[in-house]
């Protein structure tokens, strides 16, 4: 893609399955990579993989629900790689139940992973975008943020919310180079859908019922972020473009 070379990314949940594969697409795009996630393990791994592969690449471990975290973090990047080109607010979390069956704290956990978190890395990294005049956010959001799947309300509401949040963004930051778009994914074929989906059988019919027969995986979205984080993607802003396989379809 053209422009990412010397361009610095920050990924957040960059040590989970779908982080992880974004993460090392920018690495071989020659982005250096900033990894924050909560599981310093993970981060540290998947900064040896891209530097395994000849990119750059430093684990951050920070909890991106909580701002003071997030702006230490974002100082201790800055200091170390410089400021942030691209940021891809990829951090979620979730757990299947009946809505009435959940509490307000499990609401709150959701929310904050899935939501908060890109608005504490965005207020603490996008006034550096701005001043640079070029910046690229790019918000993993998921279908499920436009279908409303049962057993998902919470998380549904939140991913929601990411989507117009960024729409919004978009809107405010078009005039200073800086993009903001949204990559919705359905099912993928990761640790998180085997949490939430434990039956195999299940997941053999989540596959079987996508028009592709099959589920989605991580690499099926790395190459639509490196797009969006390029400058092939210059006049694209305040989109969400689903990843599914056709499961979902948005005119």
């Amino acid at each position: 893609m053209r422009g990412l070379t010397g361009r610095n990314a920050i990924v957040t949940g960059g040590g989970g399955a779908i982080g992880r594969a974004i993460s090392l697409r920018l690495g071989d795009e020659g982005c250096t990579v900033g990894i924050f996630d909560i599981d310093a393990a993970a981060a540290a791994e998947t900064a040896e993989r891209i530097v395994a592969s000849g990119g750059e690449a430093q684990p951050f471990t920070v909890d991106v629900t909580d701002y003071p975290a997030v702006a230490a973090a974002g100082e201790a990047y800055g200091a170390s790689i410089g400021a942030c080109d691209v940021l891809v607010n990829n951090a979620g979390w979730d757990q299947f139940g009946e809505f009435l069956d959940t509490t307000p704290d499990r609401w709150d956990q959701v929310i904050a992973v899935n939501l908060k978190s890109a608005l504490n890395m965005c207020h603490a990294m996008i006034p550096s975008m701005r001043d640079r005049g070029w910046g690229r956010v790019i918000n993993m959001a998921s279908d499920a943020g436009r279908a409303g799947p049962p057993g998902h309300a919470v998380y549904a509401a939140s991913k929601g919310a990411l989507i117009a949040f960024g729409k919004s963004l978009a809107k405010e930051l078009a005039a200073n180079g800086i993009t903001v778009n949204a990559i919705c994914p359905g099912p993928n074929d990761t640790p998180l859908l085997a949490a939430l989906v434990p039956d195999q059988a299940d997941r053999d019919g989540l596959a079987d019922s996508n028009p592709m027969g099959r589920l989605g995986v991580p690499e099926d979205i790395v190459g639509l972020a490196a797009f969006l984080a390029s400058e092939e993607s210059t006049y694209i802003t305040g989109q969400a473009i689903s990843v599914s396989g056709g499961r979902t379809t948005h005119g």
